[in-house]
């Protein structure tokens, strides 16, 4: 017997027995659950409160089977911690994480039990996926902000592809498809406007340009589309919030510079949930600020730290259709959900 053959067959028989012993221990009695924060915290009403927290594919109880370690443990894992998470999606019980960190977009596939790191053909890596949508078919559109590209990703397939468009774009950012118009909506941060194209990436129209009127831009960042088909676009510079129809009329706006409550200091993420209220996530305030649907300050939610509930530069939103939000907390290498207690006024 080679030594190496020899040290696999110790090391194994070693892991057994301790995984046999761990399974017949008694469970320790006093270990106490963990206990998430609410907000406003008690004695007031809680209206947010989180639910979870992960960074790896065994927070998602993904893979967290003896064998299945067992077989990462000799045969190595493809499974890796977030790096810098910057852009979520989750339907379908599959959650999708756009991480510049690690080349690549995380699959967390609760359906499947599995875990995919998403990359170009031939394992090429990405350079800086920062935005990322749901394509209406199961898939996923992703922007790479430093190769300035947009990718497809079909769930199943290997790798995700370049699609190929009639106009370039400097920097994309946020993404967001349609599938009531199935246009793709793209902001184009350095040139401060969104370029809307259609499935096979042919240009069909500009919306805003560099300015700080009604409806222009100041270095765009995100984007989201409400229930009732209209566009929120965060103007990151300018401040604020804009609001515009489906066709690209500007409707309205909120917000302004300040370091106070209800102000904007550093505005990413926008998300609107069903019952029309608007959550904002400012990197600088490490939060999240909800406002409704005329724009009103109503509550905010997390601070700056690393525990659970806390935030370090978060940057993207996304609420799924059981309205669970889930946060890109950037640098904490994490991503945090929470859910709506009770509707906020």
């Amino acid at each position: 017997m080679t030594i190496s053959k020899f040290f696999n067959f110790w090391t194994m028989f070693l892991l057994i027995t301790f995984m046999n012993i761990s399974c017949t221990s008694v469970p320790n009695k006093d270990s106490k659950a963990v206990v998430y924060p609410v907000w406003p915290a008690p004695p007031a009403t809680a209206r947010i409160k989180l639910t979870a927290v992960f960074s790896l594919p065994q927070d998602l109880e993904i893979g967290k089977g003896f064998w299945s370690w067992l077989g990462n443990f000799f045969l190595g894992s493809e499974a890796e911690n977030m790096v810098r998470p910057m852009a979520v999606v989750a339907n379908d019980r599959r959650i999708y994480v756009a991480d510049p960190g690690a080349y690549g977009v995380h699959l967390y596939d609760l359906k499947e039990n599995s875990y995919k790191l998403i990359q170009l053909p031939a394992h090429h890596k990405m350079l800086s996926p920062v935005g990322i949508s749901g394509s209406g078919d199961g898939g996923i559109y992703i922007s790479d902000s430093k190769r300035a590209e947009i990718y497809y990703y079909k769930y199943g397939e290997e790798a995700a592809t370049l699609v190929e468009l009639d106009e370039a774009v400097l920097q994309p950012t946020g993404i967001r498809y349609n599938q009531t118009t199935k246009e793709l909506f793209v902001v184009d941060t350095k040139n401060h406007q969104i370029v809307v194209f259609d499935e096979t990436g042919g240009l069909i129209r500009y919306i805003g340009r560099r300015g700080d009127k009604n409806g222009e831009f100041n270095f765009p960042t995100m984007l989201w589309w409400d229930k009732d088909q209209n566009l929120f676009v965060t103007d990151s510079l300018n401040f604020r919030i804009q609001k515009f129809n489906k066709n690209g009329k500007y409707l309205q706006q909120f917000g302004k510079a300040g370091d106070a409550t209800g102000f904007q200091s550093r505005p990413k993420g926008v998300a609107v949930d069903k019952k029309g209220h608007i959550y904002v996530v400012d990197s600088l305030f490490h939060n999240v600020q909800i406002f409704d649907s005329e724009g009103r300050y109503l509550l905010s939610f997390g601070e700056q730290g690393q525990a659970p509930g806390q935030f370090w530069l978060p940057t993207g939103i996304y609420i799924d259709d059981m309205q669970k939000i889930y946060v890109a907390d950037s640098h904490n290498k994490r991503v945090q959900v929470f859910e709506l207690e009770k509707a906020v006024r």
